[in-house]
Parts: structure tokens; C-alpha cells; sequence
């Protein structure tokens, strides 16, 4: 049995904001007898139930059948409860009379498409006759489409042309896409695994032009006026354009995150072609002109993955750091302000429930909250946000994302239903005033068959599942429809808590004040002819073939055949703007059939258009109270039982009269809670008296009292309202609690970047109240009051740094004052780690390393010698490092800069004892020195393998960044050397002794003239004889006379030490006196003595050089 997939229009995954975004997905693929269960798979196995025999009268496939009329005609019996008219036999193939109630039916089969495991279906809509289906094989092993067929319809689904050849009987199709704004634009994608290639339409597919992509298109987004107007989002993360239907692209943006991307919203972008986006941060540019020099940055630093939202009048991100996170919004598209929940909320998660009339729902996750959340409700700007309800019932849907239990109820302002936690139960609530109240629902008086229920609140109540459906094409679980306010229809059960089992189907007509049972099975109910009628069908996963009308508010209910066989059902498509009453039901007769499309005309139940006297009026109300949300509202409906069609354009409203202000026309505001009493107070960690006032440009702020009015309502304030704010007159006070902080949040920035500051005073804000910034590198800028740092103070540094930023408030009463540290950053964009490559064990050597571009205590150098478990951490670039151990040892040196972290690494040799030379070369050879790692390090082997071949020395040489290029090589001793140098050195310690004793005698000298090596001959002779194997090299030595040659050399490119030419090489004079003076030396070390070259060996040496 094949595994059947289901795409399902649900939003994707989000890890901090949810809402309901724009973004378009295709056609929703049906699954075969895909049931709306609450613990169903996006992936199911095609069931195999029952087997039914067809009828014998069923026509071939891939031909329509002769339309047929099925009517039952009994009555119903009861008025307490649901009327249900079964009839004993159907009229099957009967012609009735046209008075009575009808349905009219046909049904057309998809020939060749029963291997076919996927399908899409459109209609056109806007009293188009036009529906069209992708069926498609789809392989799970290959995970690709592998074949596919296009249905067409023209008369509302009687009969169907097939549209192989249109679109090339080669092409595999993966996708059909509707423009929303001209339903007559079709787009449809080929599978990339084939080609990859969009054909469109712009006659509701009656013809297609191909056009091929360079890219695979993963979902698109359609501009919510503009119908040419495409984004795409491809399979590698790329973001792309299309002004003209698809048939040329250009890239947007790279790296964009996965459904983080909105098309500008009408009448709040400057232009009509913006697009917002998430990559890491929040980018805005236009669609076709999106490169680096007009991309806008409107929110400072980056955020979080998977954080941009934009609906709306709002923009919402949030940023983390330290393990809290920051939840920032955007109103109108003003600046970025900070969300403000009560203190001591701590949210864990945050998501955006709802955008409507300027007000943010929002299901908080608090701190000490695991499965559940809170409902919060915001003001207008979407900052300050009370509680509303605790412990909302929450689930994961088939991608991972949120599902809050919370349902708007269509056509009435203000009223909402949730699923809250309370003591281990989950119970319904309802609100009729956006949330400032909630009371469980009251359960019918009597069960479907009209048993007494006993259910007496609040013990017992009625509980409902508000999930919405994952599948477009089944009703879900409650629906309710703006064009017949007052009518809810639910699934649930009686009880003290909900539950998945025993579940039935309620019914309420005024608003949720009292319910009733309509069936003791689970159904989809969808609403007809404009909310005038009730469609109920058994949601089972059983084949059926009868379906439900009501025409009175599912008081009395007709049952209907719509096909000759039982039909495993996998949707319905209706189209609710058309004025047409078509419905089309799909699925199969058994698992091995073909696709079964079958038309329902529903036309027959009416027998006339309402006229005035087909309607009565009814008062809303919340258990008795006639004022909701302000006013007395009077709706009209059709009265129940009138077969007459409603005509879309009738008012439901009937009248509206405002009325005067209660407190529960008012929500209490930030800071404040409500008691039982129904008074707000405020919060303990709240002081209303602390709160910033505004007196920087008025004489008097307005204070709150507590309250604020609900948004939407319209209540009448009459005289004086206990509840406004009052205006107060500001007094003078010394500057108290100055906040200074930057705009994000963050205390480091780039050089060069703009850094914007914010200030904040508690007390003492008035005309007079003076506000001066020092921004630490030599800048003040001071305001004559507090109201003109209002958006933010900028300031550009231009030099990397820490500095000490100050704001000074200052009245005629006191002063206060705040200080941050700012940290001046630049991008480290290289690391190099000067450092001997040879070192004297026992003996310090210096370790630099050079940053680019420069930094000025900023950076942080983590300094990791051999296996070292723990770095030692400096704030300056260099250190002074001795080793032990000889032989090869690894040094290791990081540079931290903010998030950046970069290193670089040497080898150092460890000997006891080495001698070095620098060398320098010709001015030819720094034309071709690129000044790179790699090529020092290739010159450097060429120079040590030339030198290694005139004598088997162990040899390195170190090649010094920057021009000129010079270079340092390093004779080591081998063992038979390092034995030797041993032995020579006890004597000559020995020798030395005597010399001090003995004074200036001539022993002495000769002792020294015994004792001296060949190691300044020696590498004479390799230089010679490196000279004349590479002509290009001008070899120039030094002999270090002053230093001790343990002492490792650390030459560079802007060591002061000179490089020693022949013209400047010591006389023979010179040679002399420095022989005398260390004679005279007696108690200097004997690698000292040596490094001052005997007199007989001068000619031969100086002969060499030349």
C-alpha cells in the first residue's frame, strides 16, 4: 500500500513569531481519504476499507454521466430537537416536482489517473465556470513527480478535457499556482528533476507559453495588488523577481530565510514594489533594484533566526542575547521600539496570534510555563501588553509549527473563544469584549434525541476543539461565517473538560449564549448560499454517499444521495463570492479507482429570491446585557425555514446605538491588574507615580488612571469619565532616574557605523530640563529639553576604541547623570604571528601578533602553547614566552573581536644553542614579492635547500614579511656538534677561570684562539657557494658582536638592527681592539668570546666575502 502525501496550506515552522503570512502555496494537494483527524499524519497509508460493489449502471470512465436527482421527502417529527428526514427508499433517476427541495448531481472520472497518488484543484471563482486539476505520481522513494495529467472543466465540473498535449506530453508538472488578484493567471511549474521551466496562462488555462529558469523555484509570492508582480524562493535560499508573470526573473537577495520575505503593504511603503526580507538581518529594497547601494537597513545589528514578520501596520523581530531575548516592533513603520511585557512575564516564546484593528494578539510563553501559553493583548503601537488569559492550550501541527487553541468568532466584534488550562482540565471560554472577561460556554438543555443533559456550570460546561484544518477542503472543526453572525458550529463534547472521544456536533444562533446538539457524530458543516444554508457531511473513514441540508439553523435536516456508490471523500470545493450554488465533492469508489469528481447543483433547494418579508432581526447580547463592546447592535437574518437564496450584497446590521462607558469598556493598562472587584490597581512592581512623564514640550502630561479603552469599542463617554486619563499640570523636580542606552541594545559597534543613543528620565522632565551627550572622542551636542532625543541620538566614530559615552540632565532644581562604555570595533581581517622560528631553551622570546587593520584596545589575545588544556589571555598584542622543552614546539595565537575570532599559528625550533645570519637580497627580487605567506615560505625552502646541499648542516631560514625582503637563517647544531659544543664549553669554562686569574697574559689568548669554532667561516663559505648557485641573491651577513647568541634574533621589517654591507664590515684595527677587550673581559660567558672572530682567521674570512 502506497503512503499517500498531503500538502496542506498551513504556515511554515517559526522559531519566535507566528502568524498568518501572505506567503502563497499551490493548490492543496488532496490525500486520499484524507480525514480531518486531530491526530492525523501529513503522511497516511492509503486505507483499505469495506469493498463496495459499483453500481451496474455507472458510465465508462472519462465520461460524464447523465445528471441525476436524488430527494428525500419525509418529515420531520420533532421541533425540540434536530429534524433529520430520512425517507425509506430513494427516488433514484425520479423526476420530482421543481417544488421540492433537490439536489442535481453528476459525476465525471479521471481515465488514466487511478496510479496517480496527488491532486490540486482550482476554481476560477468570480461566477467562472472554469476548475482545473493536477493529478499527479508522486515517488517516495525518488521523492519526485514522476507523472502527472492536467484536467480542465468549463461548465463547473460536468465534464473534464485533459491538457497533456497543451503543456507537452513530455512535461512532468509539480505545481499549479493561482494569481489571487486575476484568477485567470494561471502559473504551473515542471518538475526541476525533468526540467526546470514555468508555464503560464492567462485565460484559465485554455493555452500555456513555457518558459525556462535557471533555478528551482520552491514557493512563490504574489503582490497583494500588483497581478504581474512575483517573488520566488528557490531550493538554495535565493530570493527572485518577476514583473511580468514569470517570464523573466532576476535575483533579489542570496541567503534569504525560508518564507521571510513580504511584499510592501499598501498605503504604509513608500513604493508599491518594496520587498522586506530576512537573511540575518532585516533587509528593504525595491524588487528590481535590490542591490548593495539601495538596500536599507532599518533595524540596527542582526537578529534572530526566523524572527521578520511584517502584517499589516506592523514589523516584528526580536534579537537574544545572554539567554534572554528582546521582542522589538515597528507600527506604520516608524522606528523599531522594545515590546514591554509585565515585569516579571520572562518570556521563553513569543508568538503573534493577530494583527487585526490595530491591536497585537500574542501567545506568550512565560518562564515558568512548559506546555501551555498566555494571552496577551497590546495598545495600538503594539508596545505595552497586559495579560488577558493564563495557560492557553497549545499544539504542534505536522511541520512543527504552534497551534494556539484561540478562535475568532466571524461577524461579531470582540468575541473570541479559547481553551484554557484550569486545575489539569481543559475547559472553553468565551469573550464577548476582546478578553477583559471569559465564562465557560453553557451546555445544550437536551442531547440530539432530546434526553436531559443535567449540565450545570461550572461544573459542567461545553467544550469545543478550535484547531483550525490543515486541509482547505474539509470545514475543521468550528466555523463560523462573517455574512451570519451569531451562528457558531463546533465539534466537542459535554463535560468538565474537552475531550477527543465522544464527540459531537453544537450549534448556536445567537452568539454562544445557548447551544444546541445537531448530530452525535463528528461532521464537516459548511455554509451555502451565502450563510443561508448548512452543508453537513459524516467525517468518517468510511466511504459515504448522503449528505445534510439545513435551511433553518440546523433545526430540521434533509438527507441527500449524491452519488450511486459510496465514495471515500477527500474534499469539497466551493466557491463562497460566486453567486452560482455548484458544489464538487472528490475521491474514489475504491482504493484502485480513478479519481471521482462529482458535480453538485444545489440550485433545486431554493424556490425564489428573499424579499423584505424573508427576513426577522435579532438582538446580540452576552447572557442578558445588551450593550457588547459599547453598543446595542440588532442584526437581521433570513427567517428559518424560508427556502429563498440570500443575495450577498444584504445588510446584517440592522441598527447600532452607542452606550455609556462601563469599566469593562475598559482594559486595564500597563503596570495595572484587575481585581475581583473589576477595578484595575496597580501591579506590585509597578509605581504609576514613577512612570515617565511627558512635560518636555507642554506645561502638563496626560496620567493615567489605570484604564485604557478597548480598541474597536464604542462606548459613549458622557461628562466626566472616571476612567480617561486626566491631564495633569508638571511641577518642577531635580532629574531623576537618567537612563542612556544605544538603540539596540548593544555596547559595541563597527567604526564608521551610525550609533544611535536613547534617553530616558524618570523624574523631572520639563521645558527647562537641559540634556547634553558626550560621546567620549572630544564630541558634546546638548538639547534645550528631552522631547527632541525623542528618535534617538546618531553618532558616527571614526576610530576603533573604547569610549566613555555620558548624558547630563540639568535643571534649575538638580542634576543626574548616566555613563556607558562603548566598544569601537573594526573587522579583523588578518592575523600574523611574529615569532622566532628558533628559540634558546630556557631563554624568554618575544611573540607578536600583528593585527590588520589596527586596533586600540579592543581586541582580546588568547596565546595556546603546545598541548596546552588552558590559553593565556592578554589585552595587548605580544608576550614574552620562555621554553623548556627542546625540540618542535607549536605556538598558537587567537584575536577575539566581538564575534570574530581569527588565528594563526608557528612552529618554533627549541635548541640549546644556534647561530644566525640576516640576510637582505636584490631590489629585483622585491618586484615579485607579493608580500603572502605562501610564497615567504616557498622562497624560504629554496634558500635552505640551495645552503643544505654545499654541506649537511641542519639549516632554517625565516623570511620577514614586507619589502625589502630580508631574511634570517639559522645554523643548528647536530648531535655530534651539540656533543662537542659541550665539551668545548666545560673547557672553556675552565679556561676562563684561569683567564680571570691570570689577567692579560698571553695564554690566555691562545686558550681563546683554541677554543674558537668555525661557525662565521662555515657560513661564509655556504654563502659563497649559495652565491654562486642562485646569481640573483646578494647575500649580506651580520655578526653579532653585542648580543648572546643564545639569545634568538627577532628581526622583522622594521627591526632597527642594520643590515652589515663589506664597505661597513669592522677593520682589522677594529677586530684588534675588540680581541683586547674581551681579554679584558675575563668573566664574560664563552660564547661570547667566540663570537669575536680571531685575528688569523680575518683575511681568509674577508677574502671569502669579496
Amino acid at each position: 500500500i502506497n503512503k499517500i502525501y498531503f500538502t496542506a496550506l498551513k504556515p511554515p515552522p517559526l522559531s519566535a513569531l507566528l502568524v498568518s503570512s501572505s506567503l502563497t502555496v499551490p493548490a492543496v494537494t488532496l490525500r486520499w481519504r484524507a480525514r480531518l483527524m486531530r491526530s492525523a499524519s501529513p503522511t497516511v497509508k492509503r486505507s483499505v476499507g469495506a469493498s463496495y460493489k459499483e453500481n451496474g449502471d455507472r458510465s465508462t470512465s472519462g465520461e460524464a454521466q447523465s445528471p441525476e436527482r436524488f430527494v428525500d421527502t419525509a418529515q420531520g417529527v420533532s421541533k425540540s430537537r434536530p429534524e433529520y428526514r430520512r425517507p425509506g427508499e430513494e427516488a433514484r433517476g425520479s423526476n420530482p416536482r421543481q417544488s421540492e427541495p433537490h439536489l442535481d448531481t453528476s459525476t465525471f472520472a479521471l481515465s488514466g489517473d487511478s496510479a496517480h497518488n496527488q491532486a490540486m484543484v482550482h476554481w476560477s471563482g468570480h461566477n467562472s465556470s472554469v476548475i482545473l486539476i493536477l493529478t499527479k505520481l508522486y515517488d517516495f522513494n525518488l521523492a519526485a513527480v514522476t507523472e502527472s495529467s492536467l484536467w480542465r472543466s468549463t461548465d463547473y465540473g460536468s465534464t473534464y478535457a485533459k491538457l497533456n498535449d497543451k503543456v507537452g506530453s513530455r512535461t512532468v508538472l509539480s505545481y499549479l499556482y493561482v494569481c489571487p488578484t486575476n484568477k485567470q493567471k494561471i502559473m504551473m511549474l515542471s518538475d526541476p528533476e525533468v526540467e526546470s521551466a514555468v508555464l503560464i496562462s492567462s485565460d484559465e488555462g485554455a493555452s500555456f507559453e513555457k518558459y525556462p529558469i535557471n533555478f528551482n523555484i520552491l514557493s512563490l509570492l504574489f503582490h497583494p495588488a500588483q497581478e504581474n508582480w512575483i517573488l520566488a524562493y528557490s531550493h538554495d535560499n535565493k530570493l527572485y523577481s518577476s514583473m511580468d508573470f514569470g517570464r523573466k526573473w532576476q535575483l533579489v537577495h542570496d541567503s534569504v530565510m525560508p518564507g521571510r520575505f513580504y511584499w510592501a503593504v499598501m498605503g504604509l511603503d513608500r513604493e508599491s514594489d518594496v520587498v522586506h526580507i530576512e537573511t540575518h538581518i532585516y533587509v528593504k529594497c525595491r524588487a528590481h533594484r535590490c542591490t548593495d547601494g539601495n538596500r536599507q537597513y532599518i533595524f540596527p545589528g542582526h537578529v534572530d533566526t526566523n524572527s521578520l514578520v511584517v502584517q499589516d501596520e506592523y514589523v516584528f523581530t526580536q534579537v537574544t542575547k545572554s539567554g534572554r531575548t528582546s521582542y522589538f516592533v515597528s507600527y506604520m513603520r516608524e522606528p523599531f521600539r522594545q515590546m514591554e511585557l509585565p515585569k516579571y512575564c520572562l518570556p521563553k516564546d513569543m508568538h503573534i496570534i493577530s494583527t487585526d484593528e490595530k491591536q497585537v494578539f500574542a501567545a506568550v510563553q512565560e518562564w515558568n510555563q512548559n506546555n501551555t501559553y498566555s494571552l496577551y493583548i497590546s495598545d495600538s503601537p503594539g508596545v505595552y501588553f497586559i495579560l488577558s488569559l493564563e495557560n492557553l492550550r497549545t499544539s504542534r501541527g505536522s511541520a512543527g509549527n504552534l497551534l494556539v487553541d484561540f478562535y475568532k468568532v466571524e461577524g461579531i466584534n470582540g468575541m473570541y473563544l479559547a481553551n484554557k488550562l484550569v486545575d489539569g482540565h481543559i475547559k472553553t471560554f468565551i469573550t464577548y469584549n476582546k478578553g477583559q472577561t471569559w465564562a465557560l460556554l453553557p451546555a445544550p438543555a437536551t442531547d440530539v434525541v432530546g434526553n436531559n443533559l443535567h449540565c450545570i456550570l461550572p461544573f459542567c460546561s461545553l467544550h469545543l476543539h478550535l484547531e483550525m484544518s490543515e486541509n482547505p477542503y474539509t470545514s475543521g472543526p468550528i466555523t463560523s461565517k462573517k455574512s451570519v453572525p451569531g451562528i457558531i458550529v463546533g465539534t466537542g463534547n459535554i463535560g468538565i473538560e474537552l475531550s477527543s472521544s465522544n464527540l459531537g456536533m453544537f450549534i448556536t444562533s445567537d452568539a454562544g449564549n445557548s447551544w444546541r446538539q445537531i448530530f452525535d457524530e463528528e461532521y464537516n458543516i459548511w455554509f451555502l448560499d451565502n450563510g443561508g444554508a448548512l452543508l453537513g457531511v459524516l467525517h468518517a473513514a468510511t466511504p459515504i454517499r448522503h449528505l445534510w441540508i439545513s435551511l433553518d439553523e440546523g433545526k430540521k435536516w434533509d438527507r441527500h444521495s449524491f452519488s450511486l456508490a459510496p465514495l471515500y471523500v477527500d474534499g469539497v470545493l466551493m466557491e463562497p463570492e460566486s453567486d452560482n450554488h455548484i458544489i464538487t465533492f472528490f475521491g474514489h469508489f475504491s482504493h484502485r479507482s480513478e479519481w471521482q469528481l462529482i458535480k453538485i447543483d444545489y440550485t433545486g433547494l431554493f424556490s425564489r429570491r428573499c424579499m423584505d418579508g424573508d427576513y426577522q432581526t435579532w438582538l446580540l447580547h452576552n447572557k442578558g446585557e445588551l450593550c457588547v463592546m459599547g453598543e446595542k447592535q440588532v442584526y437581521m437574518k433570513r427567517r428559518p425555514g424560508n427556502r429563498c437564496m440570500l443575495a450577498q450584497d444584504y445588510s446584517r446590521i440592522y441598527s447600532s446605538e452607542p452606550c455609556l462607558c462601563t469599566a469593562y469598556d475598559f482594559e486595564c493598562d500597563y503596570g495595572w491588574e484587575r481585581q475581583t472587584d473589576g477595578k484595575c490597581s496597580p501591579a506590585f512592581w509597578f509605581n504609576p507615580n514613577g512612570a515617565a512623564k511627558s512635560c518636555s514640550s507642554s506645561q502638563s502630561f496626560l496620567n493615567s488612571t489605570g484604564y485604557r479603552k478597548v480598541l474597536s469599542n464604542n462606548c459613549k463617554e458622557r461628562g466626566r469619565n472616571f476612567f480617561s486619563p486626566k491631564r495633569v499640570a508638571c511641577h518642577p523636580r531635580a532629574p531623576r532616574g537618567l537612563q542612556l542606552t544605544t538603540g539596540n541594545g548593544e555596547l559595541s559597534a563597527t567604526v564608521q557605523s551610525n550609533v544611535t543613543f536613547m534617553i530616558r528620565l524618570d523624574y523631572g522632565d520639563s521645558p527647562s530640563t537641559s540634556i547634553q551627550l558626550d560621546f567620549g572622542d572630544g564630541i558634546k551636542i546638548t538639547y534645550s529639553n528631552l522631547s527632541r532625543t525623542d528618535d534617538g541620538i546618531k553618532h558616527i566614530y571614526r576610530m576603533t576604541g573604547i569610549y566613555r559615552v555620558t548624558a547630563s540632565a540639568e535643571n534649575n532644581q538638580g542634576s543626574d547623570s548616566s555613563t556607558l562604555f562603548l566598544h569601537i570595533t573594526s573587522p579583523v581581517e588578518r592575523v600574523y604571528l611574529s615569532a622566532p622560528i628558533v628559540a634558546v631553551s630556557g631563554k624568554a622570546a618575544n611573540l607578536t601578533a600583528v593585527v590588520w587593520p589596527s586596533h586600540t584596545r579592543t581586541l582580546t589575545f588568547f596565546w595556546w602553547f603546545d598541548n596546552s588544556s588552558e590559553p593565556i589571555i592578554t589585552l595587548e598584542g605580544s608576550i614574552s614566552h620562555m621554553f623548556h622543552r627542546e625540540g618542535k614546539n607549536k605556538v598558537t595565537v587567537q584575536v577575539a573581536c566581538g564575534s570574530i575570532v581569527m588565528q594563526d599559528s608557528k612552529v618554533i625550533t627549541v635548541k640549546e644553542f644556534f647561530r644566525s645570519l640576516l640576510l637582505s637580497f636584490s631590489p629585483t627580487l622585491d618586484e615579485h614579492n607579493p608580500d603572502i605567506p605562501e610564497w615567504r615560505e616557498d622562497i624560504g625552502r629554496v634558500v635552505r635547500t640551495a645552503l643544505s646541499k654545499v654541506r649537511q648542516v641542519p639549516l632554517m631560514v625565516s623570511m620577514y614579511p614586507g619589502l625589502p625582503t630580508t631574511a634570517e637563517l639559522f645554523i643548528l647544531p647536530d648531535e655530534r656538534t651539540l656533543s662537542e659544543h659541550k665539551k668545548n664549553s666545560e673547557e672553556a669554562l675552565d679556561t676562563l677561570q684561569l683567564v680571570h686569574d691570570v689577567g692579560q697574559g698571553t695564554s690566555g689568548s691562545a686558550m681563546l684562539m683554541l677554543l674558537s669554532v668555525v661557525f662565521v667561516g662555515l657560513a661564509a663559505f655556504f654563502i659563497y657557494k649559495f652565491k654562486r648557485k642562485i646569481p640573483w641573491i646578494h647575500v649580506q651577513t651580520e655578526d653579532r658582536h653585542e648580543k648572546d647568541p643564545e639569545v634568538m634574533s627577532t628581526v622583522g621589517q622594521n627591526d632597527a638592527m642594520s643590515k652589515v654591507k663589506l664597505s661597513e664590515f669592522p677593520s682589522q684595527k677594529e677586530f684588534m681592539e675588540k680581541e683586547l677587550e674581551g681579554r679584558s673581559r675575563g668573566s664574560s660567558s664563552s660564547l661570547q668570546l667566540i663570537s669575536d672572530t680571531v685575528l688569523d682567521k680575518w683575511k681568509k674570512y674577508k677574502q671569502v666575502l669579496h
